[in-house]
């Protein structure tokens, strides 16, 4: 049986949302015991997407772009060009025996993940209590949000949806709604505070920190948040 801490890294390049989404549900699906666990790595062509808890008045001016509704924890949140998109289809099963492991600390691995990443271009970040996801921790975009999680998983324990990291896009279409539920929340990406980067080094940066942070990941069979 695979170790949870050695997922396969999938390049899946620019895909819809859409195409992802059935993907990865279709791949929960089939899953059994010998089933790699796998990152994929995408960017999408603009989306807004729906945790199982959003608002649609939250989608305050949705344009040209699509809308869909999915089966991750949270709210809205917006998916572009420039950002890293990273799926987690894990079983977590294959921790259990280490003992016994709650969603939040998965959560906060990939959180945990996020910050590292990001320090390597000498930008601080933080969490916030009660708010899910990466902020900046200082300087004149002290509190935009910069990474947003969302996940699924089911009582089997395996999980699919993940984790999105602005990297350099454009930012309007986050003005058209209330990102993560919030109105007004302020959102950036590093292009914005000053790093020269590119989006397939960002990529495999923030895989790699989340196979090691997979290594202490303490989860539970259920669905965690969040948008």
């Amino acid at each position: 049986m695979q170790s949870f801490s050695s997922p396969e890294i999938i390049q899946r390049g620019i895909e819809p949302y859409q195409v992802s989404f059935d993907a990865m549900r279709a791949y929960t699906d089939n899953r059994s015991a010998d089933t790699p666990d796998q990152l994929w790595i995408v960017e999408h062509p603009p989306v807004f997407t729906l945790g199982l808890g959003a608002d649609l008045s939250h989608v305050l001016a949705p344009h040209e772009v699509a809308v869909v509704q999915t089966d991750r924890g949270g709210e809205v949140t917006y998916h572009g060009p420039g950002q890293v998109v990273i799926y987690l289809l894990l079983d977590l099963r294959r921790k259990r025996s280490e003992g016994r492991f709650f969603a939040r600390e998965l959560v906060h691995s990939i959180e945990q993940a996020v910050i590292t990443t990001l320090a390597a271009y000498n930008l601080a970040s933080e969490r916030k209590a009660g708010a899910p996801g990466i902020y900046i921790a200082d300087g004149t975009h002290k509190g935009a949000k910069i990474a947003a999680l969302g996940l699924k998983i089911r009582g089997n324990g395996c999980t699919y949806h993940g984790v999105s990291l602005n990297v350099g896009m454009d930012l309007t279409p986050f003005s058209w709604i209330n990102p993560c539920g919030y109105a007004g929340l302020a959102t950036v990406d590093m292009k914005t505070l000053g790093v020269d980067t590119t989006l397939p080094s960002v990529q495999l940066a923030l895989a790699n920190n989340l196979i090691a942070c997979f290594n202490n990941a303490c989860v539970g069979a259920h669905n965690a948040a969040i948008a």
